[in-house]
């Protein structure tokens, strides 16, 4: 016997080798029934639909065909152990005894129903109730004749009797927002990056050149002509151009996963699956990552765990109960941003979580995920008033849930994908962020040094007839350097919401600004440290960012900000090529001062030291507007120096005071030091000196 509920068909015939059988209607409307006779275990026919309009449709039946998934996936998913979720929840589109199709799943253990709706059905339910799979909370459904491209979402009944509209929170790719729907995706692409796979496999971040180009896709660079945002392929040859010629090792790109608000800039995350369709298809995301990494540059994108928006199609009481987040407003609930915060707790939690992780490395090939706001995830009181939270279990802040989670995280990561890196947004001082967890620590690889930004910016922004009285600014993080693994970041969060760009923080004339800026950029370069800088600090961005329009590119048209860019790409491709900028970062025998405390003269310099057979660089800052010839600094070799690089050059557009490219020390001690050199320091500059010696 063969039942069909089609409520919106006129008749309903069922096809069985060679043989049309009419299904008779029954009570209540939309109910059609034949009987077949078949030998046993023979349910090969086919249902054919005949639509009011006279159109015809013919369809193998999916509640003839067996489960998608197995007691042992939904034992794993349950368990929270499933480390390629996405493999098993979501839509796939494959073959099922010999008929093609879609298998959905959908895990909802709270739903009183769940029905299936997309294209293929004008997104009328009622024909396409899923199946429940026993107690896993998973609803599953085999769609024949349903393939890529498709949009579909989940009608969920909840336990009030209310049906929800609900996107796919495993679904590879999505409708262009506004739109919500899902979309059924499968991967053509065939990647050519295996010689860098190969490379990073055998490459230890910690020691290796990591110069970071922090970028938002969506404001990078637009089409002039309507300010049209670029498509992922549009966008691939020329950034992995600009970014091969300026020298950067890795770009980072801020969330590219699906999220529906753009003024979010990709921080509040309804499709973790999913690359934005803003700007392409899942394959064409492929493809940019495909061509950074044939030419050599590495590919981080920021990742959310720590939240997530209330949008209705979203994650949020995904089954008409509070799913993925607490129940509790004072755990769930964020009060900065007003979204949601993920149970941790709750093990198919995590498991969609950790997964998400791994299928980004898995399935998009990227080299590391930088995670965002950890912070706001180590602490239940974060941003919360006296009994606006709920203590741990021990009747701690440390929000316990959430710091087993981030270490499972970092150990899943590191074991499985050799090279990848996992970089900790997190600007408390909780220690041992990136430490390994078998010492206590969470394990990331690198911790954004947010202490070093805060006050080298406040420093840099004072007038220098001030400066003297806040040297401490840019020494005190020398003091703590080598706490963690530090990326020193000059982000994207420094140049909005009133801060103004990094030129502008600048004090003095424009000749000033832009040569205080080329002083930075050399001390941060030379610094202990890995480097990253948000996209239009490298040219001098004069106004501050915003998310709906270009850099203004214009800007390289005028010799100053032309300099900035040339001293970025010439700061490149000296950290590259001199070991002591980056083969001892995490090391602080690799670094030494040499002057510290000449905080009336608005001077330091230090000593970088890599391997036996990387010449030491130094590196001396004068950040005052006054040339001082013939400052004298210790320096730990004889003979012959190179003046490196020189921020005054007017190369940069500085004023070309300097050293004639060659100094030579004297047998005469100074600051520790068994030699010494009489330089000349340019005005607000940062020269580079290596040794000529052998």
């Amino acid at each position: 016997m063969v039942r069909v509920f089609r409520p919106a068909a006129r008749q309903v015939t069922v096809l069985h080798r060679g043989r049309a059988v009419p299904a008779a209607p029954r009570l209540p409307p939309g109910f059609f029934e034949a009987v077949l006779d078949v030998t046993p275990g023979d349910a090969s026919y086919e249902l054919e639909f005949t639509w009011p309009d006279g159109g015809q449709q013919r369809t193998a039946d999916p509640y003839a065909l067996p489960p998608t998934l197995g007691p042992v996936d939904l034992h794993l998913i349950g368990e929270g152990t499933d480390q390629r979720l996405w493999d098993h929840l979501g839509a796939h589109p494959r073959h099922l005894a010999g008929v093609a199709g879609t298998a959905f799943a959908v895990w909802a253990p709270n739903a009183s129903g769940v029905r299936l709706v997309g294209d293929f059905n004008a997104w009328d339910g009622s024909g396409h109730p899923m199946r429940n799979l026993g107690g896993s909370g998973v609803w599953e459904l085999f769609v024949p004749g349903v393939g890529a491209g498709e949009a579909y979402k989940f009608a969920i009944r909840t336990g009030a009797g209310r049906w929800v509209l609900k996107g796919d929170p495993l679904a590879f790719a999505t409708e262009v927002p506004p739109g919500t729907a899902s979309r059924v995706a499968i991967s053509q692409h065939t990647w050519g990056d295996a010689a860098w796979m190969g490379r990073r496999a055998d490459t230890d971040p910690l020691r290796s050149p990591l110069s970071i180009y922090e970028v938002h896709l969506g404001s990078w660079r637009r089409d002039p002509d309507g300010n049209r945002l670029l498509s992922y392929r549009e966008i691939a040859p020329a950034l992995a151009d600009y970014v091969q010629r300026l020298g950067f090792t890795h770009v980072e790109f801020l969330p590219v996963a699906e999220h529906p608000f753009g003024g979010s800039w990709g921080y509040q995350i309804t499709g973790y699956y999913a690359p934005t369709a803003r700007h392409g298809g899942p394959d064409d995301f492929r493809a940019l990552v495909d061509l950074l990494h044939q030419r050599g540059i590495g590919v981080i994108v920021d990742w959310v765990p720590a939240h997530f928006p209330r949008d209705e199609a979203g994650l949020a009481q995904f089954d008409g109960t509070a799913l993925y987040e607490h129940q509790d407003p004072r755990q769930g609930s964020h009060p900065d941003w007003g979204t949601l915060i993920f149970n941790y707790g709750r093990t198919e939690v995590r498991n969609f979580l950790l997964a998400n992780a791994l299928f980004w490395f898995e399935a998009y090939h990227i080299d590391g995920l930088r995670v965002d706001a950890v912070a706001s995830m180590l602490y239940l009181d974060y941003s919360r008033a006296a009994g606006e939270w709920v203590p741990n279990r021990f009747g701690g802040r440390e929000h316990l849930e959430a710091v087993d989670f981030l270490r499972e995280l970092n150990v899943l990561v590191h074991g499985q994908h050799q090279g990848a890196m996992v970089i900790a947004e997190e600007s408390t001082s909780w220690p041992g962020v990136s430490r390994p967890t078998y010492v206590g620590g969470l394990g990331f690889t690198f911790k954004w040094n947010m202490g070093w930004m805060h006050d080298t910016l406040e420093y840099f922004r004072r007038d220098p007839i001030h400066r003297r009285y806040h040297h401490h600014d840019l020494t005190f993080g020398l003091l703590y350097a080598w706490s963690e693994n530090f990326v020193l970041p000059l982000s994207h969060d420094e140049v909005v919401h009133g801060k103004g760009s990094l030129l502008a923080k600048m004090p003095g004339d424009r000749w000033q600004q832009l040569a205080n800026l080329r002083a930075l950029l050399a001390y941060m370069w030379a610094h202990p440290g890995k480097q990253l800088l948000f996209m239009g600090g490298e040219f001098a961005q004069e106004r501050e960012w915003t998310a709906d329009a270009s850099l203004d590119w214009h800007l390289l048209e005028r010799p100053g900000h032309r300099g900035v860019q040339d001293l970025v790409r010439d700061l490149n491709g000296l950290y590259r090529d001199l070991g002591a900028l980056h083969s001892r970062d995490v090391d602080a025998d690799g670094f030494r001062w040499i002057v510290a405390n000449d905080a009336d003269s608005d001077v330091v310099a230090f000593l970088r030291l890599g391997t036996d057979r990387d010449p030491p660089l130094i590196c001396c800052c004068n950040l005052s507007p006054i040339p001082r010839p013939g400052y004298r600094i210790g320096v730990p070799l004889p003979g012959r120096y190179l003046e490196r690089l020189n921020t005054d050059s007017g190369y940069y557009g500085g004023g070309n005071v300097g050293n004639q490219g060659t100094l030579h020390a004297r047998p005469e001690p100074l600051h520790g030091f068994p030699h010494s050199l009489a330089l000349t320091l340019p005005p607000l500059a940062t020269v580079w000196l290596t040794s000529a010696t052998p």
